[in-house]
């Protein structure tokens, strides 16, 4: 490649368009990483979130497992019932909106025939 001082003024001015382009697509491209890394943000954020939860489900999955160890033999009592039901029942509408945001259609067929047998036995 030849040397720059050798170059006509108009190839000159052609290579000076050519780095400013090339400036430009680098200051867009950080743009665009910048931009990509503030959305990133967001998601960062709620998985953090999710995982402190998902960390002090396990924390109290352990202090009630720690409390059924020291009752062995003991009837359950209501409470406890009450709260295993209502954990599981959590967990199962977990499932159910996992299960539906995977598989629209199945889920919007079964949401119309939930509203025709509703439907149907009307008085």
């Amino acid at each position: 490649m030849p040397d720059r001082e050798m170059e006509s003024p108009e190839q000159l001015n052609r290579l000076g368009r050519a780095e400013g382009a090339e400036r430009a697509e680098r200051t867009e491209r950080t743009g665009r990483l910048r931009r990509v890394e503030q959305s990133e943000r967001p998601q960062r954020a709620e998985q953090a979130e999710q995982a402190e939860q998902a960390e002090q489900a396990e924390q109290a999955e352990q202090a009630e497992q720690a409390e059924q160890a020291e009752r062995i033999g003991q009837p359950e009592t209501d409470a406890e019932r009450r709260r295993r039901r209502a954990q599981f029942l959590r967990d199962l509408t977990e499932a159910r909106e996992l299960r539906d945001r995977v598989q629209p259609r199945r889920a919007k067929v079964a949401r119309l025939r939930h509203a025709m047998r509703m439907r149907t036995f009307r008085w």
